[in-house]
């Protein structure tokens, strides 16, 4: 007998689509969902954690995976980088969000949590509570912009009356808003972070019931001065999440990129 594919597995039935925090990843994410969304196979719901919240809410406010990644392989640094006066100390961040969320909602308009076209869970962290804080409720932009908000270089972001700031500080798989038993395919970004330390757990890919955790190793590392490679590491994730869909499936499925 023929072992089911990734493919075949998702095909299956509903299943949410689980993407990871990892600085700049949202290149890799977003060639992942173009893989998903060309052999018809779209998320019942989405989650998401800073560079994975930023693709989910994108997706779930009504971009297709195409307009996405144009999109991105368009992106500017001057879009989003703005330096606070005084390196931004006072404000726990160097870098001001508003280019960003300006960015962001001429992309994705007033999208709110009520209209997107599946349900969508963003974690944040609650700088005053010091845990992972899930939003599903209110206008994207805020909760995406605030849940991308790296630590020390961007500053946080006040919504839904809190302090909100990098949503993998504390839930990294950004996983906190779904429901055990819930079929998942979680796309985790694999860490090269210089402050994560070797043997985190945060590091490793999650596991749990009905959960398929896909690993691309060796993409290009991007930031937001190296955007081309993200642009590179968008294309080669794409290939290589098309392969993985068409492999033999279990509970980790990984594939190595061409360096």
């Amino acid at each position: 007998m023929t072992a089911r594919t990734l493919g075949e597995w998702l095909d299956e039935g509903p299943f949410t689509l689980g993407l990871s925090s990892g600085f700049f990843g949202f290149f890799a994410h977003a060639g992942v969902l173009a893989a998903l969304e060309g052999q018809g196979l779209r998320p019942s719901a989405l989650t998401g954690s800073s560079a994975g919240a930023l693709v989910a809410g994108c997706w779930a406010a009504g971009l297709d995976a195409h307009a996405l990644t144009a999109r991105l392989a368009s992106l500017r640094t001057e879009e989003f980088w703005d330096p606070a006066p005084g390196f931004g100390l006072r404000e726990l961040g160097l870098v001001r969000v508003g280019k960003f969320a300006a960015t962001l909602g001429a992309l994705i308009g007033e999208a709110r949590f009520a209209t997107t076209r599946a349900p969508l869970a963003i974690s944040t962290y609650d700088v005053g509570a010091r845990r992972t804080f899930v939003l599903h409720q209110g206008p994207l932009v805020p909760a995406i912009v605030a849940s991308c908000s790296v630590p020390l270089l961007f500053q946080p972001v006040r919504h839904a009356g809190r302090l909100l700031s990098d949503g993998g500080i504390a839930d990294r798989p950004g996983l906190a808003g779904v429901s055990p038993g819930v079929r998942v395919l979680h796309h985790h970004l694999a860490s090269r972070s210089p402050w994560r330390r070797p043997g985190d757990p945060a590091l490793a890919p999650p596991a749990r019931p009905n959960l398929v955790a896909l690993v691309l190793r060796d993409l290009p590392r991007s930031g937001p001065h190296r955007l081309e490679a993200g642009v590179r590491a968008m294309a080669l994730a794409h290939e290589a999440a098309k392969a993985a869909l068409d492999a033999p499936f279990g509970p980790l499925v990984e594939r190595r990129v061409p360096t």
